[in-house]
């Protein structure tokens, strides 16, 4: 009887398997590393579709263009401005005077319009301010929707209505309508200086209070609807837990929507103020320009905003250098809606930190 013998390797390995051809045990698939994973910076990572590029390039050229187009403005009123100041014979930032028909002897400078034009701003805005906010607050906490949304269309119009419109609006129906409470209101408070008579009395009807009224009519549909629009999106968890904690009403506003919206609210402002401070033919048709008389503080004073000035002279740009004096004045209406617009940037980037 023959003994078979199974065949083995040097190692004893059944099969005659070498060491070499053995298969190793795979790892874990939570330890092994991804195949083929592209490395940050590779070409493979940063690949673009076309139409990417395309958009991305838009863009940029876009804001580009605007940031350019912003400076050119700028540098094209400087240019402009820069030989009538030369030849201007007054302090152009702290004179009150306006004399630039005779291009070889002008005197002219920006005190007297620069204090209208901030004097009816902030008229306008003290009065607009919270009107809107109590427009905005009642169009997203108290109406009906149906009725919310009519009331918003109305509103909204507002800003369709031409300036020209405003402006006789303004002279011929509001100002008659206002004038008792403007009598009433510069006889009982003339020791503060803000309602004393002004450069223009005893009339007053074309002075600045009329037309910071008329001015907040124009702001109206800008700040509330902007603002409409921020308290809307106040988060709805934080008004129903406001709510389920047994708040009010007016606790959920004072409590939620009011901080959430906070910075857009000052933001509209902001907006609306730069558009106050803009306005023309509408304060060109009001206000009245007083003779010999400074300006003296009154919301019943009369006066010249940068803006009205600009277009109640343009006969005289016919001259380059008178023309230039405008234009000079222009620019610091440039500069001054800027620093408005760099104002209102910084609040609202504190208020969101």
């Amino acid at each position: 009887m023959t003994d078979s013998t199974s065949t083995r390797t040097p190692t004893g390995d059944p099969g005659g398997r070498s060491p070499s051809s053995r298969i190793p045990p795979e790892a874990p698939i939570s330890e092994q590393a991804p195949a083929s994973a592209p490395k940050p910076g590779s070409q493979a990572a940063v690949k673009q579709r076309p139409g990417d590029r395309i958009f991305k390039n838009l863009t940029t050229g876009a804001g580009v263009f605007v940031v350019a187009l912003i400076g050119l403005i700028g540098l094209f009123l400087l240019v402009q401005a820069i030989p009538a100041l030369k030849a201007d014979n007054a302090n152009f930032l702290f004179s009150s005077g306006w004399s630039t028909g005779d291009p070889n002897n002008m005197a002219f400078g920006i005190l007297d319009l620069l204090q209208v034009t901030v004097a009816t701003s902030l008229v306008a805005l003290i009065i607009a301010m919270p009107v809107s906010l109590g427009i905005a607050l009642f169009l997203t906490q108290y109406a009906p929707k149906r009725l919310a949304r009519a009331f918003a269309y109305v509103i909204d119009l507002l800003a369709a209505v031409p300036s020209i419109i405003f402006g006789l609006w303004g002279i011929l129906v509001l100002a008659p309508a206002i004038e008792p409470f403007s009598l009433w209101v510069n006889d009982t408070f003339s020791w503060i200086p803000v309602f004393a008579p002004g450069n223009v009395a005893p009339s007053v009807r074309g002075t600045i209070f009329t037309a910071g009224v008329v001015l907040a009519v124009m702001l109206l549909p800008i700040i509330s609807s902007l603002t409409r629009e921020v308290f809307e999106r106040t988060p709805t968890p934080h008004i129903e837990g406001a709510l389920a904690l047994g708040a009010t009403r007016w606790e959920v506003i004072r409590t939620t929507v009011l901080p959430f919206g906070k910075a857009g609210y000052i933001g509209a402002s902001m907006l609306g103020l730069g558009r106050a401070l803009g306005e023309t033919i509408a304060l060109a048709v009001i206000l009245l320009i007083p003779v010999g008389r400074d300006f003296t503080w009154s919301v019943f004073d009369g006066g010249a905003t940068f803006a009205s000035k600009i277009a109640a002279n343009y006969s005289e740009f016919n001259n380059v250098t008178s023309a230039g004096a405008y234009i000079a004045a222009g620019l610091v209406l440039f500069l001054l809606t800027f620093l408005v617009n760099f104002a209102a940037r910084s609040i609202i980037a504190k208020k969101v930190d």
